[in-house]
């Protein structure tokens, strides 16, 4: 009897060690297929990588490690998002998910998915100003700031470069038509006109009409709001073959080296706007990435590891790795007061809440959350020099 009871409690002993360094699942749903497919590696590997700084430390509850979970969201197929999302909640069991890319598939994903199974989403890169206003019950937060100032910001670009009359294209979707009407209210408060306004729909084998239509109504440059490895890049294309258009002025999901590499010279002088600073901060997370083997310098990379590094710290704030707590915990670690955490600093973060201490995550982006979970962010002007997107200043 005595050897039975042994036994038992050597077999307790050791199921006790096997699980106490916790495996954590951690849901990455980005548009892997479809008209980002060329940025999304690169989110990912930049949001991963504070998960694995953060398990590699052994400070995080104990040990415990996370692993991604990816899922694939097209950036574009509403369904397909939902039904992916459906996935890592429902059949894989994640505790929180680093997503979704492009806004119309965030909502989707969101508001069918996540949000009634009280799941945080963080999204990089969502940036439709509707998403604001969602009724969220506060499980959704992006560290990419609304279109609603990115408008603005392109606006005065624009203008401060002397171009007072555009036509605009813009992507048939929420993103599309959330900056198309930032940009085009804010341009024209500060005295620009536009010509013309179209939407296009991606997927498209030939933009010839769309152009045609764009070009007759004239503009000294056309605006596009579109998606760098479909609709925005057709386009593009075919104002140069036409000869409808040789200036181009482009947003975030436009910027991108695939979209040069695919057109060349033609491209040299364009420019656009896009999330991101040049600070310390910014310059930090650079060559933290470039450590970690990947280029950290491209759009929506560093709010992504942002975006990963919040949700690990909201575990060790709340003390689990449990949803609700995750949630409740979201705000704390962003947001003053706190020790403040920077790039390559999720260790430290980790320790100083272990202690019981409060921390103030500035991250690469200059994470401050306003009441809604969003950021208000600063954003990069960028210009196509000897085939780069180079940056010429920040705003």
């Amino acid at each position: 009897m005595k050897q039975h009871l042994l036994l038992i409690s050597l077999a307790l002993s050791l199921s006790g060690s096997a699980t106490s360094a916790e495996d954590i699942k951690v849901g990455v749903i980005l548009g892997f297929t479809g008209p980002i497919e060329t940025l999304t590696p690169a989110m990912a590997d930049a949001a991963e990588l504070a998960f694995k700084e953060a398990s590699q430390s052994g400070k995080l509850l104990d040990g415990a490690t996370i692993t991604p979970v990816r899922a694939d969201s097209t950036c574009v197929d509403a369904a397909a998002a939902t039904a992916a999302m459906e996935r890592l909640v429902s059949a894989d069991n994640v505790v929180a998910v680093y997503g979704a890319d492009c806004s119309g598939v965030t909502t989707a994903a969101a508001n069918n998915v996540a949000i009634p199974n009280g799941v945080v989403m963080v999204s990089p890169s969502a940036t439709s100003p509707a998403l604001s206003s969602i009724d969220d019950n506060g499980y959704f937060f992006r560290t990419a700031p609304s279109d609603a100032r990115q408008g603005e910001v392109l606006a005065k670009v624009v203008m401060g470069r002397g171009i007072k009359n555009v036509a605009i294209t813009y992507t048939n979707s929420d993103y599309g038509k959330g900056l198309s009407e930032s940009f085009s209210s804010a341009y024209k408060a500060l005295g620009g006109n536009i010509s013309a306004v179209a939407a296009h729909e991606d997927g498209k084998a030939d933009y010839a009409a769309e152009v045609g239509a764009l070009s007759a109504a004239g503009g000294e440059a056309l605006v596009v709001f579109g998606y760098l490895d479909q609709g925005g890049k057709g386009i593009v294309s075919a104002a140069l073959d036409t000869g409808g258009f040789d200036k181009f002025i482009f947003a975030d999901g436009m910027i991108g080296q695939s979209i040069i590499d695919a057109i060349g010279k033609p491209l040299e002088g364009s420019f656009g706007t896009l999330p991101g600073g040049d600070g310390p901060n910014a310059e930090k997370f650079l060559q933290y990435a470039t450590q970690a083997g990947f280029d950290g310098d491209g759009p929506f990379r560093a709010s992504s590891y942002d975006a990963g590094a919040l949700l690990v710290l909201a575990m060790q704030a709340a003390g689990n790795a449990e949803r609700a707590s995750i949630q409740s915990n979201m705000m704390n670690v962003a947001n003053a007061p706190g020790v403040k955490i920077r790039p390559g600093e999720i260790a430290k973060g980790l320790e100083v809440l272990a202690g019981g201490g409060d921390v103030d995550y500035v991250g690469a982006t200059e994470v401050e959350f306003n009441d809604v979970g969003e950021v208000f962010g600063t954003y990069k002007e960028v210009e196509v020099k000897s085939g780069k997107f180079e940056t010429i200043n920040t705003h």
